[in-house]
């Protein structure tokens, strides 16, 4: 018994590497826990106090000539207060802080507070609500503690973690636990979408933002939410890597205002069993091509439909969500080593990371009052709008950006594409200008819209 106290112990200590485990040398050494560590981690873990104003709900009849002097107010709401509350780690110096898009995304006023009382207006220098994560800047912030980065491919399961936020608002508060998965996918609740670190320190709301740091005191993800039917902590946490962290803190100090994904500009699914099967694998592994754009930078490799992509830079690839994780820790204008199986040979590509190409030229326009849905905005598709709006590969035509004065009234919606006006086919913005200058009395619309074509009809 005394062993495996003796054991753990070593184990927990701080002040010791990995490389220079060694027996505790006192009592005192025993006894004393976290502390060291937690007094070393904590002062960089700080509390965040959002206000975010949500516009009210207009009037449906807002704009209408005639009767909106009738129903002045009518369905009308005023703007409402909503108040966020959340916790981040500071990554330097001089008050870079990354904490959860839901928490400070759409904020108006951000208050961080630091263990200390110390308190900073901050600001957004970069977000992004799919991977939920925001890298913000304190105003006025210097010669402040901060967290490390490690590496979180290093990471392994069963390794001792401790989880620092501000759960359910009470103040700073510190659990343990252990890694207890790695490489989910699509498991976590909220609005981050990718590949999370799960553990089973005890995280709860308030948590979001917090750090999940290992034994030497190093920064391994960023907890962002729990898998619970109860909304309390069952022991299921997640924590986005540190390895995206990281991705995202480079591309705010380069002046970026939202987050840019190496683009793959392909379609893929899972190998599973039966698949593997079918493509005479030993084991069911990676991601099959099931689509490719022309202008797919995996094309240009020299990847054909069909082929299997089993890894990233010597990581596993097994999902479509891990492959746009290993894309992005890789980073733009960077070169990834990619994995191949095609027809049993495999050979590693370099693939070289960049955004979703421009071109042809998105050519956005609004359109002008000469036609009946003024104020409409729409855009040729391309791959960089394919990549914006999650549309299908093959989609062609032009979107809809923004609504204008009618467009939700006759059942548009951002992200349709516009394939046909009165039989005659929408290829660019200037082929919806002439088609809704003067139509006719009546109006048909084809559209496409999350994989379904959908006709709208109206009269003008």
């Amino acid at each position: 018994m005394l062993r495996a106290l003796i054991f753990v112990v070593v184990l927990l200590f701080p002040a010791l590497s990995w490389a220079e485990t060694r027996v505790p040398q006192s009592q005192a050494e025993i006894s004393i826990g976290f502390a060291p560590l937690v007094r070393q981690a904590a002062p960089a873990v700080v509390n965040i106090y959002a206000r975010i104003v949500r516009p009210g709900r207009a009037s449906p009849f807002q704009g209408d000539p005639f009767f909106e002097e009738f129903f002045r107010g009518f369905g009308s709401t005023q703007p409402r207060v909503q108040n966020s509350l959340g916790s981040g780690v500071i990554l330097s110096r001089d008050g870079i802080v990354v904490s959860n898009f839901h928490v400070v995304g759409q904020a108006t006023d951000i208050r961080v507070v630091l263990s200390d009382r110390r308190e900073y207006s901050a600001r957004v220098l970069l977000g992004d609500q799919e991977s939920d994560l925001a890298i913000l800047q304190l105003e006025g912030g210097q010669d402040l503690p901060y967290l490390s980065l490690r590496d979180s491919d290093r990471v392994e399961v069963g390794e001792l973690v401790l989880a620092i936020g501000n759960p359910f608002g009470v103040g700073q508060t510190v659990s343990s636990g252990i890694i207890s998965g790695l490489a989910r996918s699509g498991a976590a609740s909220g609005t981050g979408r990718g590949y999370f670190i799960q553990t089973d320190a005890p995280i709860n709301p308030g948590n979001s933002g917090g750090a999940l740091i290992d034994m030497n005191g190093d920064l391994i993800g960023i907890n962002t939410s729990i898998l619970s039917r109860s909304g309390g902590s069952n022991g299921i946490g997640f924590a986005i890597p540190a390895n995206l962290v990281a991705q995202f803190v480079k591309q705010a100090a380069l002046g970026s205002d939202s987050f840019q994904r190496p683009w793959a500009g392909m379609a893929g699914q899972p190998v599973d069993a039966d698949l593997a099967a079918s493509l005479g694998l030993g084991l069911p592994q990676g991601i099959l091509i099931s689509d490719l754009h022309a202008l797919s930078p995996f094309a240009l490799a020299g990847f054909q439909v069909g082929d299997v992509i089993t890894h990233v830079d010597g990581r596993e690839v097994n999902s479509p969500s891990e492959m746009v994780f290993r894309m992005s820790v890789a980073g733009l204008d960077a070169t990834a080593r990619v994995t191949r199986l095609r027809m049993g040979e495999v050979g590693d590509i370099d693939v070289r990371m960049i955004v979703a190409p421009d071109d042809p030229p998105s050519d956005p326009r609004r359109l002008g009052e000469d036609t009946v849905l003024p104020g409409l905005a729409i855009a040729r598709v391309n791959p960089a709008v394919m990549a914006r709006y999650n549309l299908p590969l093959s989609a062609q035509g032009v979107v809809v950006i923004d609504l204008g004065q009618f467009g939700a009234r006759i059942g548009l919606r951002q992200g349709d594409v516009v394939l046909a006006i009165n039989d005659t086919r929408i290829e660019a913005p200037r082929d919806t200008e002439r088609a809704l200058t003067r139509p006719g009395r009546s109006v048909r619309i084809e559209v496409l819209r999350q994989g379904q074509r959908v006709s709208l009809r109206f009269r003008t």
